[in-house]
């Protein structure tokens, strides 16, 4: 059984590619695999939040993990903050990460531009992202394509240490969804969907309502040519739309595809409104049940208990490997 590790920011609430790209495959992963599931605060701060909607997002998140199908008995679902032992790794982390292999962080290079000042933080980053994942003895980093050069950085550390200190560390690989790994913007496909783009159009969130999903599907992007088929380079906003439909309704995108031989997008787009609200709704029920009650939080304080206790024990070994351990004189 292999080691998952995913860390996810609560800074707002997930998108719908959010939930196609990366939680729906989360529920999948926990039938076969150990699966951590972590709400990364502590990277959220990287830049400045304001602390009461921080707060409250990292219990909507965790929510919407549990609402998604993550099942507490058989993942581990925590918040990071919680765990100590992750800023612990993470200064380890740092204390072996070289200035210029962080300043070549391409998201580094896109937060830092135009900011007055720029938080260290910022650029420490991917440091105590290596210290989450390598702390569970992590397997495989399910993540999307534009984390992959922070999880190339995880690897490169974790052989860094192992090579000076001891061989501890497992060295992670990097899974990348084939399929609904990048879902696009509705406005312009050829962008990622993100919950932080300032039209709200372009993206749906996984707590908007039925009214909103419909108007935001029909208002998506699509062209002149008037035929549902699959083309990524010359039809970029009907095959995202293709797509989101046969990963909510569990239909092949040539199975959709025959569906809607010689019909216009205005059925087409119909039906993806429809697979959307059936895939997002029930999701929703369970997310307000969970909000409003104290298993969320027997949830959280269990996981963090859990998330802790195998943590701590592979800081020890790192701590004991650089020599940070006290030696007691022997009675």
């Amino acid at each position: 059984m292999a080691t998952i590790f995913s860390g996810v920011k609560p800074t707002g609430i997930p998108t719908l590619g959010n939930y196609l790209g990366a939680l729906k495959h989360f529920v999948t992963y926990q039938e076969e695999h150990d699966c951590y599931f972590c709400v990364v605060n502590q990277h959220a701060i990287t830049v400045p939040q304001d602390k009461l909607e921080l707060r409250d997002n990292s219990r909507k998140l965790a929510a919407l993990y549990l609402a998604s199908g993550i099942d507490s008995d058989k993942s581990t679902l925590f918040i990071q903050s919680e765990v100590p032992a992750h800023t612990k790794m993470g200064w380890i982390m740092q204390c072996i990460s070289y200035i210029g292999e962080l300043e070549r962080m391409t998201q580094f290079k896109d937060k830092s531009q135009n900011r007055v000042g720029v938080s260290s933080g910022l650029l420490t980053y991917p440091p105590l992202m290596a210290a989450d994942i390598l702390l569970y003895g992590t397997d495989i980093v399910p993540v999307g394509d534009d984390q992959k050069q922070h999880l190339e950085l995880t690897r490169d550390l974790a052989e860094r240490f192992n090579k000076q200190y001891n061989d501890i560390f497992t060295i992670p690989e990097v899974h990348i969804p084939k399929v609904g790994a990048r879902i696009m913007d509705l406005g312009d496909p050829t962008k990622k969907m993100s919950k932080s783009d300032e039209n709200s159009s372009g993206f749906i969130s996984m707590l908007d309502d039925e009214k909103i999903i419909r108007k935001k599907i029909m208002r998506a992007t699509t062209d002149s040519d008037a035929t549902v088929k699959y083309d990524k380079e010359n039809k970029p906003g009907v095959a995202n739309l293709l797509t989101i439909y046969s990963l909510c309704s569990g239909k092949s995108i040539e199975q959709v595809e025959a569906e809607y031989e010689g019909k216009g997008y205005g059925d087409f787009k119909e039906g993806v409104a429809e697979a959307v609200i059936g895939q997002l709704k029930p999701i929703q029920d369970r997310y307000y049940q969970l909000l409003d009650s104290d298993e969320l939080d027997d949830i959280l304080d269990k996981g963090a208990e859990k998330a802790a206790f195998v943590a701590n024990k592979m800081l020890a070994k790192a701590e004991r490997a650089m020599g940070l351990e006290r030696k007691r004189k022997k009675k």
